[in-house]
């Protein structure tokens, strides 16, 4: 009887990544793109930083090849779509989280392949790696690949029309319910047994969760290094370490033949994912009060910092700001262009006026000369003779 189980995590996996790859909004490439230093320390944390953490965990904790290639292809993972949620609630830079989780889904396209290859031959013989069934990783690979082509697509097709952002909502939802029904599937799925987290050797706990505390580390002391401003960050530590381990969870079941070893390899993706949110909550609620996010730092209302968007409020402000501050420069200018009118026009008045009487003065005067040029010339009988005289007479005086 063939087996199912890897088709419908393929399946389910396939519509996870299809979901979040259709909200990718390329609106805020073109906002953050002059944001490139933080989007360049980002990216590098993401694919550079975090595989590399996770391939030296595995080599100190001396982790079994199915656990230790699990964990690698977690750290090699693109980031996880709940991180924007976290950057929301705690008012970290919400833009560069969207624009880092869109970013980081492009890019693992290849980067996440490679990691796996290079990390793996790395750590373990090819004895053990010749033994897997790569075949099956390289087709939920191939579905990762297809299901991010396929959303980025829907999303740049649907990205200026209302019924595009209906069809983008209703993706995303189907996203949702397929990474719930995907957690819930590998945990019922495996042929050894419900998976469970207790009972397990010391090494599997504080072993899997050493990236989550590493990489944020070295998030903040890298970010720093870059000198991104603080918001900024908080969102990159967050992107680092948050990571979609729904690939991991589907590579289990299609890549581990031994039932055994399978449910054992699952335990590791779900118990990242929890302590994935329990660092990354505290971290953010550090990082509030230490007052490297938008949220006032001075008030312990919790409610109101994680129910109030900083960034929209302090967007307004500005807007404001800048209104106020345009209405303030029209009346001023007003003000200005009245008091350099009068100005001009009094100017003009001055240089006017003078020339006007005497324009005046001298048309009266012609006037009068005609008027007695014409009465002498009616009392000599209308002589030319003595009207040409008594105008040469005029003209001498």
């Amino acid at each position: 009887m063939a087996d199912f189980r890897p088709i419908v995590g393929n399946i389910l996996l396939g519509l996870l990544i299809f979901g979040m790859s259709s909200t990718v909004e390329f609106g805020h490439f073109k906002e953050q793109v002059k944001n490139f230093r933080a989007i360049a320390t980002g990216c590098f944390l993401q694919f550079i930083v975090l595989p590399f953490l996770g391939f030296i965990v595995v080599k100190i904790a001396n982790f079994e090849y199915y656990m230790g290639i699990t964990l690698l292809i977690i750290t090699s993972s693109p980031g996880g779509a709940y991180s924007n949620w976290f950057c929301s609630i705690f008012n970290a830079d919400l833009a560069l989280s969207v624009t880092m989780t869109a970013i980081s889904t492009i890019l693992s396209v290849a980067f996440l392949p490679f990691n796996v290859y290079v990390y793996s031959k790395a750590t373990y013989s090819s004895e053990v790696l010749s033994s897997l069934d790569w075949t099956s990783l390289g087709i939920s690979l191939a579905v990762v690949v297809v299901a991010i082509a396929a959303g980025l697509v829907v999303s740049l097709k649907c990205s200026n029309s209302e019924r595009g952002a209906k069809i983008r909502d209703i993706a995303n939802k189907f996203g949702n319910l397929a990474g719930l029904g995907l957690i819930l599937f590998t945990s019922l799925a495996p042929e050894g047994g419900r998976i469970t987290l207790d009972g397990r050797e010391p090494i599997f706990y504080y072993g899997t969760i050493m990236p989550i505390a590493l990489g944020l580390v070295c998030s903040i002391i890298i970010s720093t290094l870059a000198r991104l401003k603080k918001p900024e960050r908080v969102t990159v530590a967050v992107e680092c370490v948050y990571q979609n381990t729904g690939i991991a969870m589907t590579s289990c079941l299609a890549l581990f033949p031994d039932k055994d070893e399978q449910l054992q390899a699952l335990g590791v993706p779900f118990w990242y994912t929890g302590m994935q949110t329990v660092f990354v909550g505290c971290f953010c609620l550090v990082s509030w009060k230490a007052g490297w996010t938008k949220a006032p730092a001075d008030t312990w209302n919790i409610f109101k910092v994680l129910l109030t968007s900083y960034e929209v409020a302090k967007n307004h402000d500005d807007e404001n700001k800048q209104i106020e501050s345009n209405e303030d420069n029209f009346t001023d200018t007003k003000a200005t262009q009245r008091t350099e009118t009068k100005g001009i026009v009094h100017a003009n008045q001055s240089q006017v006026t003078p020339k006007d009487e005497e324009t005046e003065a001298q048309d009266e005067e012609t006037w009068r000369d005609n008027e007695e040029i014409e009465t002498a010339t009616n009392i000599a009988g209308n002589d030319d003779w003595f009207s040409d005289f008594l105008k040469v007479t005029k003209v001498k005086k």
